[in-house]
Order: C-alpha cells, then structure tokens, then sequence
C-alpha cells in the first residue's frame, strides 16, 4: 500500500512545514498549522489539457484589442479600470455582510438585462434565499443563472455547458475538488480550486469573479498566492457604523491601482455615489477645532476628506497615539517632528486622529493636514473654514512637494474651498482659470502664521 503523504499548511497565509508549529514564521499568527494530505498531480490533467499549445512566434499572435465588458455601474467600471476584460480572474474581498454578494448580483442583473447570460454560484446560500435578495435589489432577468453547487468539477462542467459570458463564485473557500481530501477552506482547496477556475478562464475567454472569505487583519482568507494568480484584486472598505461602502482595487493588470468606487447602502442594494467629495464633507462641523480638509489622491480621482485631531494632557504618564483611518507609526513621527521643529511639547499628550467617514488614507500628502489639524487641537484656535491643505512633511520639517496638485486644487475650488496651503515647490502655479489663494510655504515652521 503507498504511504500517504502529509505536510503541513498554514490556514493564514500557505506557509508549509515538515512538522507543526505553534506560530507561522511567515505571518506570526498562533494555532493556524493544520496537516493535509499532499498528491502527486495527476498525468493528462486539467492543466495539461488547457495548455496543450506549441510555441508561436509573436509576431503571428492575433490580439483584437475587444471592447471591455459594461456593468452598467459607474463605480465598478471606474475601479476595474473602464469595464471588465475578457478572460479576466478578479478577486473581491470583505468583512461578513459588508455587501460583496449584494454589489456582485446587481452587476450580474445589469449584464443579463444586456443579453449576457450570467452564472452566479453559490455555495453558501440556498436559491430561494438569493431569490430573496433578488427581489430586493430588482435583479429578475432570464438570462441571470443561479447555480447552488460547491463541487469544483460540476462547476466547470456546468460552466462548459451553459458557455455564459460571466461567472460569479460565492465564495471560493466553499468550493472544493474530489481529488484533495482536504476539508473545503484548506490552503490546498483553495489554490487548487482557484488554479482550475482561473485557467478555465484564461482558455475560454469568460471573466470570473471569486469572492473571498477575510482574516481578522482584513486580508483574504487562504494562500497570499491567491491575489497573485488573479488579474485584479478588490477590498470592500466600511463597517456597519456608516451607510456607505468604498471598493478599492489594490490589484489591477488592466488599469490603474489604489482607484475607489463610492456606494451607499441602502434597502434597493448599493447606490453609487458619483461625487464622495461632498458626502465624506457632508457632515462637517464649522468652527470646530482640529477639523482640516485635504485633497487627497484616490487613484485618479482627488476626493476631498476631514481630518479630525484630539490632543489632550495626558495623566497617566504614558501618552496614547491612537489613529484611524491613517498610519500609527506616521502619526507619531509627525508629532515628534513638529515638537522638535515648532517648539509644541507634544511628548506628554494623548493624540487621537480620526479620517472622518471611516475614509483610509496611505498617500504622504496627508501630512500636512495631520500637522495642521494637531496644531489646531493643541492651541485650541480654529482653522479657517474654506482652507485646504496639502503637502508631505519631512524629518526636518520641510514640505514636499506631491503629485498632482492641480486636479487636486481644482476639485477643492469645486467644492467651494478658495484657499489653499500647499508646498512651496509645486505645481499648483498652472491654474490661472481659478480663483483660489495659493499660500506656498517651506517649513512646518510658517504654518502657524498662515493656518490661523
């Protein structure tokens, strides 16, 4: 009898071993090796059978360059990079409920109302319970297929039958093969079921969406191979403390990366938002200290965002750096820096920033709204209402110049802002059709004089 073969995998991001570990050297994570059975792949499989293919010279291959698919959904298509290509793997990931499935069939009800036969999948929901959220967000048309099914190999059979022009798969951690015993979830059912799936793409030319399964980190669930394999990854941002959600596409072989979509949730489904400027400053307090606006750059899009700063005594003796929706490790540079640069005894005060609406920030043009909106906090004096702020700050209190500055200023004299504080080498200088006050400086040093 063959002796079977076992190693083990990590649950949280495919790490393998001989033996099992306690913590995964890879990701630091406790209690998530798991023994699982490995096979030898089998001859004249899937695999072989897609790729069967000769060499060819370049210069002979036919590459039409094809219409990308419409969703009828301005955000989505803005994300995607201007519509779905052909043959394309995309893997959409978020926290339980945040809406992935719901967003998903909208997009598949808006194809099949086009002519384009739609096949979603489900392996964690029965028929009548996606009929039941069908009605809700109106999608009703005879070409949407729906298909209950976890068995990899009567999916793609499925998938040979019908030939639809989209597929949806809910989700790809309930989909598993016969030929791993492994549990359905397992590093090793995943990428084997991703594996299939993605190639079944690649050679038919039918795009697919894999939704995935999230850590507590807010990573997709499964081997980081995954985001590797698929041509555009998407993360679902929000919680359930706001009515609006944020798509941002960190993956993209067909556009740009870092570009977001705006929806809002609602009892129809998730409604675009076509100006998130307005709505992220929809609730602005006016005359309220440590409250600055800064234009930032979401992929292409400048999106105007509050940032919100609370600096108080600390008694404690061990000041707290508490962030959200920006960097821990920035903030507390920015204020050591402006202790050391502007004289503002920092060091024994508790710092609590906040993005107001839940918005994510990573770009360094922040830091100077970060800068500005502690200095409000500490000397308790407000900023002027109609005055943004923009520019990175340095270890030795200069401000940097950032990219972009003119969509950045122009969609800050849009939303009625006329001043702006921006760095003193920069690109704004080209904007002549607008009226906005451009106050340059150089140094952390001359924000003071100019904030207040």
């Amino acid at each position: 009898m063959k002796k079977i073969k076992t190693t083990f995998f990590c649950q949280n991001c495919g790490q393998q071993s001989a033996k099992w570990l306690g913590k995964c050297p890879s990701c630091g994570e406790w209690n998530q090796f798991v023994e699982e059975e490995v096979r030898d792949a089998p001859s004249g499989g899937f695999l072989e059978e897609v790729f069967n293919e000769k060499p060819m010279s370049i210069d002979i291959i036919k590459a039409d360059e094809k219409d990308r698919l419409r969703t009828g959904i301005a955000e989505i298509d803005r994300v995607l990079g201007g519509g779905i290509v052909g043959g394309s793997a995309i893997l959409i990931g978020g926290d339980p409920g945040i809406g992935k499935s719901t967003l998903l069939l909208q997009v598949m009800q808006n194809l099949a109302v086009s002519g384009l036969v739609s096949l979603y999948v489900s392996g964690e929901e029965s028929a009548s319970q996606i009929k039941l959220r069908g009605k809700r967000v109106g999608a009703s048309s005879k070409n949407l297929m729906v298909l209950v099914e976890v068995s990899l190999e009567n999916i793609l059979r499925h998938i040979k039958e019908i030939h639809p022009g989209i597929v949806v798969i809910d989700s790809i951690q309930t989909v598993y093969s016969s030929a791993l015993t492994s549990a359905p979830g397992s590093v090793s059912q995943i990428r084997e079921a991703s594996g299939r799936l993605i190639m079944m793409s690649k050679k038919t030319g039918i795009p697919i969406f894999l939704i995935g399964h999230v850590t507590k980190e807010g990573s997709i669930a499964g081997p980081k191979i995954l985001e590797h394999m698929v041509d555009t990854v998407l993360y679902f941002e929000g919680d359930s403390g706001h009515t609006f959600r944020i798509v941002r596409n960190v993956k993209n072989r067909y556009g740009p990366t870092n570009e977001i979509g705006v929806f809002e949730m609602r009892e129809s489904g998730l409604i675009e938002v076509s100006n998130p400027s307005a709505l992220f400053l929809s609730e602005r307090p006016k005359g309220a200290v440590g409250s600055v606006v800064v234009p930032s750059m979401e992929g292409t899009r400048p999106v105007l965002v509050e940032i919100q700063s609370l600096v108080s005594e600390n008694t404690f003796g061990i000041p707290r750096r508490t962030t959200i929706g920006v960097d821990r490790n920035r903030v507390s540079l920015l204020a050591a820096v402006v202790e050391k640069v502007c004289g503002l005894h920092l060091g024994n005060h508790d710092i609590f920033i906040n993005v107001a609406g839940g918005v994510k920030l990573n770009e360094p043009a922040v830091d100077l709204g970060i800068v500005s909106s502690m200095m409000s906090s500490f000397l308790d004096r407000t900023i002027d209402f109609s005055t943004v702020v923009c520019g990175e700050v340095g270890l030795t209190g200069e401000v940097r110049s950032v990219g972009r500055m003119n969509e950045r200023i122009k969609e800050a004299f849009r939303m009625g802002f006329n001043r702006c504080i921006l760095p003193g080498i920069s690109s704004g200088d080209m904007l002549p059709e607008t009226e906005m006050c451009r106050v340059k400086i150089a140094s952390i040093r001359e924000l003071p004089e100019h904030l207040f």
